[in-house]
């Protein structure tokens, strides 16, 4: 991977298939069911939600919302090539793009299958045999919606994320195009991960990929997403929204690195059931957007399930890093952990919203969440803002949260050893970090680095 900043500042490629006009409506939401041929259960579903999210208002807590221009947003793009099998037919100025960030040559070497989306569609998709003779689904979602609809109808914004749960859901629910649709039969152990990588290219563009995975009883996987898009003057958004159902005794890894470019509001949805004794586990890395808005949940409907939670924010000049995570405890012998990190310099700000519910059921339960913030300069800002609900008396919830700065004596050790302060800052940024980058496959962890160091370039002063 050559690195998910080397082309952020680079301009759009070819033309479009298809453009909507600027703007929502309904006539744009029943053009984007009609370019897809989808049932009309499909449609019926879009329309409903996007008459709620036409009368809901924007939230009143966290970030200013109001910002954001609905009305200038282009809601459905659609590059001009159809879904390959072949990196080979994928058209040369769009899988420039994706040879950049390494994706072909990633999946040769370490991925059991890749999904690659530009703009509103999937351009390529394929799953190794040997995954596919076990019977392991990897499909975007507008073909698993053809070729699997009774398994799509009974998942797809049902149970697990609801059109009606909140206005961006609502959103994600009227527009959504692409995305990736898994699923592992009972038993099966997918050994090695499966990526997907969404690049959202239009200017004032919209990108709502939708994510499903079913990760049947005893099943195993590891799913990758990475998302990116070039550095324009003008308003994006991002809006996807991913669902994972975690069957007893499954276990699943989703993993993501979002570097939206800074004109970019990141407004993702990710929640996770999760049945009895069955193990959810996020790792979150989240680096570019002006402001960022995500906190992956974990319902724990089963008895013994559990959830672990690893999130790293960076928060430089401009950007607002919103981001936490869920967990909500409904069975008994129920687990989580939240363990978030934060950096924050040149004015950056992070915060930390958690939210986590112990319900009377979740007897004997536990919950714990530790937040640790680093502040590179007195401009920048961190705040922490834990909700924590216990209605079982037999069950527990620990929080820990810090702050701190990089101190003289830190810089003074490292300086007797031959650094400089740049090079001494960056060891100690990624010495914070290091517990979640660990959590990551090898070349992950190597880009997040770089990531850092990336962003950490001038941050002396």
């Amino acid at each position: 991977m050559q690195g998910l900043r080397a082309i952020l500042d680079e301009s759009q490629q070819g033309a479009p298939k298809y453009q909507a006009k600027p703007g929502l409506s309904r006539d744009v939401v029943v053009e984007i069911s009609r370019q897809k041929e989808e049932p009309s259960w499909l449609l019926e579903k879009r329309l409903a939600a996007l008459d709620l999210f036409l009368k809901t208002p924007l939230p009143n807590w966290g970030p200013d919302l109001s910002v954001i221009d609905f009305d200038s947003l282009v809601y459905y793009v659609r590059p001009d090539t159809d879904e390959q099998k072949s990196w080979d037919d994928v058209p040369p100025e769009i899988r420039s793009t994706f040879d950049k960030l390494g994706i072909p040559k990633t999946e040769q070497d370490l991925l059991a299958g890749v999904g690659a989306q530009y703009d509103s569609d999937v351009i390529y998709h394929n799953l190794k045999a040997e995954w596919s003779a076990k019977g392991v689904i990897f499909e975007n979602m507008d073909a698993a919606v053809k070729l699997y609809p009774d398994l799509v109808a009974k998942y797809f914004m049902t149970s697990c994320v609801p059109i009606h749960d909140h206005k961006f859901a609502m959103l994600h629910a009227a527009v959504w195009s692409g995305g990736t649709f898994i699923y592992v039969p009972p038993g099966v152990k997918v050994t090695i991960p499966l990526q997907a990588y969404f690049r959202m290219n239009a200017k004032h563009g919209g990108q709502f990929e939708h994510t499903l995975i079913v990760v049947d009883e005893g099943a195993e996987l590891h799913y990758i997403e990475g998302c990116s898009a070039p550095r324009f003057t003008v308003q994006s958004l991002h809006a996807g929204c991913v669902e994972i159902f975690v069957a007893a005794k499954a276990r699943m890894r989703y993993s993501s690195i979002e570097n939206w470019s800074k004109n970019t509001f990141n407004l993702n949805t990710k929640r996770a059931l999760v049945d009895a004794g069955a193990v959810m586990e996020w790792v979150n890395g989240n680096f570019g957007s002006g402001l960022t808005m995500l906190y992956p949940a974990s319902i724990l409907r089963g008895e013994g399930a559990r959830s672990d939670f690893l999130g790293v924010a960076f928060a430089g000049a401009g950007q607002v890093q919103d981001t936490g995570a869920k967990m909500i405890h409904v069975a008994p012998n129920t687990s989580s952990t939240i363990r978030s990190k934060s950096v924050s310099k040149d004015g950056g700000k992070s915060i930390y919203r958690g939210y986590v519910r112990l319900t009377p059921g979740a007897k004997n339960s536990t919950s714990s969440v530790v937040c640790d913030a680093l502040l590179l300069d007195a401009a920048s800002s961190t705040d922490t803002l834990p909700t924590m609900k216990v209605e079982s008396p037999t069950s527990t919830v620990a929080h820990e949260a810090s702050t701190g700065r990089i101190g003289d004596a830190e810089m003074f050790y490292l300086a007797s050893r031959g650094l400089d302060a740049d090079a001494a800052r960056r060891l100690i940024v990624n010495g914070f970090l290091e517990p979640i980058v660990r959590e990551l496959p090898l070349e992950y962890a190597i880009e997040l680095n770089r990531l850092i160091d990336l962003e950490m370039t001038g941050s002396v002063g």
